[in-house]
């Protein structure tokens, strides 16, 4: 039943199971699931209550004025009662008819407010929140619309064919699908800063292959899901372009070319896409074939009106050796260098992650395996970088 639940949907369960023990109750209720959503202090559910006036103290009160306090003895799987499961299926329909193919914290709520007879309403009502009006909250906050149906949001359907050959970073950002990115923060905020001029504002990432490159881009998708940004980036969406995939299958002459300038075409009127290309030095020549214009000359001209803003990454032999020979090209970026980080710097790299490899290998990690990983590697594997090799290895190591 959890797979489709993002980390801050699984957080809540794991405090409504923290809840369940601090109140001595051997099962979890629809107020332990409410007081979960609270806790979990981040996500959309969380932001809805608090907007509402609800906070965690005087829930817990409220819960324990109705429920009181249990016998204290408490197993270590702690079931949940019919409600909470109707709660849990409810959730997976309100994320069906919202389109959603995840179940975030806001359908948790939303399945709360639906099963509308458990404690949980009941905490709420005596708290002051009006019930009718929280699926409203919810919606608003989604950004979604009444006439959104269980189709897609209205960014997907402005961008068919860049949903078709391109990945939604600032979508799978919300859902939680993305590694904590560590130790960038001052890359991040130069691509903040180049993305927010009025011209060449397009930044180029350049460094050696594995030292995070693409983790920088995965940075800026988190900080805007978290309203991180300056205005003037809100509301944008960060795409990764699939190159290879934009080629595949294209026979004939000018086949490449009618798909990217569709895609130009929806980014345009879409005009909220920021446009991530990994290896943006295989734009030059891409889908070049017998006589056709390649993929750098179509996107130039939109570079130089200012109609996309894009995020290139690429290695210095190949930013030189491509980007570099092309003077209108490279024009329309600003370079930012990201530097291989020290063993120092892998290690809390790592820390970060752990949790995430922890959970894949249902396994600990100890600190003196991730210190070992981030020594070794950089000691014993010269031909790649750091942090990825030390990373490769902890996977390599759980597996």
């Amino acid at each position: 039943m959890f797979e489709r639940f993002t980390e801050k949907a699984i957080k809540v369960i794991m405090l409504a199971q923290e809840e369940a023990r601090r109140l001595g109750h051997n099962f979890v209720g629809t107020e332990q699931i409410l007081l979960g959503l609270i806790g979990e202090g981040t996500g959309v559910a969380a932001k809805v209550l608090k907007s509402m006036g609800v906070n965690l103290k005087d829930a817990r009160i409220e819960v324990e004025k109705i429920i009181g306090r249990g016998s204290g003895f408490v197993a270590v799987e702690i079931p949940f009662t019919p409600r909470a499961k109707r709660v849990l299926e409810l959730s997976l329909e309100e994320a069906r008819q919202l389109g959603h193919n995840y179940i975030g914290t806001e359908h948790l709520l939303l399945g709360l407010i639906r099963e509308g007879e458990g404690v949980a309403a009941r905490v709420l009502e005596n708290l002051g929140v009006d019930l009718s009006k929280v699926r409203t909250q919810v919606i608003r906050m989604l950004g979604e619309t009444a006439e959104v149906t269980a189709g897609a949001s209205q960014g997907r359907t402005k961008t068919p064919t860049l949903d078709e050959f391109g990945s939604n970073l600032t979508q799978m950002a919300s859902e939680g699908k993305l590694d904590p990115v560590v130790g960038r923060e001052k890359e991040i905020e130069r691509v903040i800063q180049i993305l927010g001029r009025r011209t060449k504002n397009n930044p180029v990432l350049i460094g050696e292959p594995g030292v995070g490159k693409t983790a920088i881009a995965e940075g800026l998708a988190q900080r805007i899901a978290n309203n991180d940004v300056p205005d003037i980036l809100e509301e944008k969406r960060v795409v990764t372009l699939d190159i290879g995939l934009l080629v595949a299958g294209t026979k004939y002459r000018g086949e490449f070319e009618e798909r990217l300038k569709k895609i130009m075409d929806e980014i345009r009127q879409a005009s909220n896409v920021i446009l991530v290309i990994d290896e943006v030095h295989t734009l030059i020549g891409a889908g070049a074939a017998e006589g056709a214009i390649d993929a750098a000359n179509i996107l130039k001209p939109a570079l130089a009106r200012g109609e996309l803003q894009c995020i290139g990454a690429t290695t210095l032999d190949e930013y030189r050796k491509h980007i570099e020979r092309d003077a209108a090209l490279e024009r329309r970026f600003q370079p930012v260098m990201v530097g291989e980080p020290s063993v120092e710097e892998t290690i809390e790299i790592l820390y970060g992650l752990r949790e995430r490899y922890e959970q894949h290998h249902k396994l600990k990690i100890s600190d003196e395996a991730l210190e070992a990983a981030a020594n070794l590697s950089d000691r014993y594997i010269s031909d790649r970088y750091l942090p990825d090799k030390a990373i490769d290895l902890i996977d390599e190591a759980g597996s």
